[in-house]
């Protein structure tokens, strides 16, 4: 018996459940066509609007916090395989291979340490703000259904009121179910009136707290790994000083089109001389009997310029002579002969030692390509521009396919290497003199 009174009032409620759905239907379908009025309440409306505004945005904020946590640890993960490459690299008879892991592993503690604060003040956070929005949904949807069903009990009484036959039994039941319709209605809308309101103030707040908590734990975190690259940065510095005769430079690979070009090291420099002595090349033509050997290096001196020129030969205009390269600040000139042919003929000319040309000119090259400069020591160069190449004044300093110049145009308005010179790709340019 208890079964079946349990499953009676079970069908019972079902049967009320979908005569209330068949009601609103019913309802709603009269309001639209305009043969029912709706009753309307545009605060509300208001609030219902920017509560979705809410939701949509804190729904946006969780989706991006989440994304930059994965960005946080992807971050982490890649910081934690460089170091263990570091690790792997760094041999065991180096200096400062124990403080190089402590640095390692501190850093992967940080990244961890960050990532966790992140979660719990502001992801979990940001899940709890949220967490509120589906209950309050869920309730503005149903004071939606009990103002339809309040409308609905309101027209019902209204018709019976004003029907011709008047049934005061009906009337009266209807009466009963529109306070009860109302009263519902009221209940939750004066709730809803409430809360509304505050939870679209508080998300001010909230975004205050969520933000200030994100950037407070990224700026101790950068200030924690500041320390500790600045730790790593010492014990390379330290590991360098203590190999420094096994380091080498890398040199930038020239582009395939490129001539391949060797590099000269400079001599090291004499007992109680402050630099190295460059190499300054002076092409002119091979000597005849008698004079210096084509490619035999003559060490020259300013104050032997007649004998300079007798032993280098004629030497072609826009060329210097090794005496005007000798009464530069070096210390020495090394000027290495050769024999060089253009058009089939020996190269000769006259003018050596020519004023209007930088110290240690060497040759031109006239630029076939524009060439956009990328740093403040490059020159910026213009298809069919005149380039004096001189010497690096440290020859350690030149990369592979690079040269060192003046444009011919600065150098006639200023006459000033330093404000004019810089470096420029060999591959853009080709050698006219």
């Amino acid at each position: 018996m208890a079964e079946m009174g349990s499953k009676g009032v079970t069908a019972g409620k079902i049967a009320s459940n979908v005569q209330k759905k068949l009601t609103r239907a019913q309802e709603k379908v009269l309001q639209k066509l305009g043969k029912a009025d709706e009753t309307k309440d545009e605060q509300f409306e208001q609030c219902v609007q920017n509560f979705n505004k809410q939701l949509t945005e804190g729904t946006r904020l969780q989706k991006d916090l989440r994304t930059y946590l994965a960005s946080v640890k992807a971050m982490h993960e890649a910081s934690k395989k460089l170091n263990e490459c570091l690790q792997e690299v760094y041999e065991p008879d180096w200096p400062g291979r124990d403080e190089a892991s402590k640095i390692a592993e501190n850093n992967d503690l940080l990244w961890m340490d960050y990532h966790q604060k992140l979660v719990d003040q502001a992801l979990l956070t940001m899940d709890t703000y949220l967490g509120q929005f589906p209950d309050i949904k869920s309730r503005i949807a149903k004071r939606g259904r009990k103002l339809v069903d309040y409308d609905s009990a309101r027209h019902h009484y209204e018709s019976l009121q004003t029907a011709k036959k008047k049934d005061e039994a009906k009337i009266a039941k209807a009466e009963e179910e529109l306070i009860k319709a109302q009263k519902v209605f009221e209940e939750m809308n004066v709730d809803l009136q409430e809360e509304l309101p505050s939870l679209w103030n508080s998300r001010v707040g909230f975004y205050v707290n969520t933000f200030q908590s994100i950037a407070g734990l990224e700026e101790n975190f950068h200030k924690e790994m500041s320390k500790l690259n600045q730790n790593l940065n010492d014990v390379l510095i330290s590991l360098e000083k203590q190999h420094g005769s096994n380091t080498f430079t890398v040199k930038a690979q020239p582009s395939d089109n490129a001539p391949a070009k060797g590099n000269k090291s400079p001599s090291p420099p004499p007992d109680g001389s402050p630099a190295a002595t460059p190499e300054i090349r002076v092409n002119h033509e091979p000597e005849p009997a008698g004079a210096a050997t084509p490619g035999a290096a003559l060490p020259k001196s300013p104050s032997q310029p007649a004998e300079a020129s007798e032993a280098a030969g004629a030497q072609e205009p826009g060329e210097t002579t090794a005496s005007e390269a000798a009464s530069s600040s070096l210390p020495a000139v090394v000027v290495e002969t050769f024999s060089a042919t253009v058009n089939g003929t020996v190269e000769s000319g006259s003018g050596a030692g020519r004023l209007d040309l930088p110290p240690g000119f060497m040759f031109k090259v006239q630029a076939q390509h524009d060439y956009t400069a990328t740093d403040t020591d490059e020159l910026q160069l213009k298809a069919g521009d005149v380039v004096l190449v001189i010497p690096f004044q440290n020859p350690e300093e030149q990369d592979e396919g690079w040269l060192m110049g003046v444009k011919e145009t600065d150098w006639n308005q200023h006459k000033e290497l330093e404000k004019c010179r810089g470096v420029f790709p060999e591959n853009f340019t080709e050698r006219v003199q």
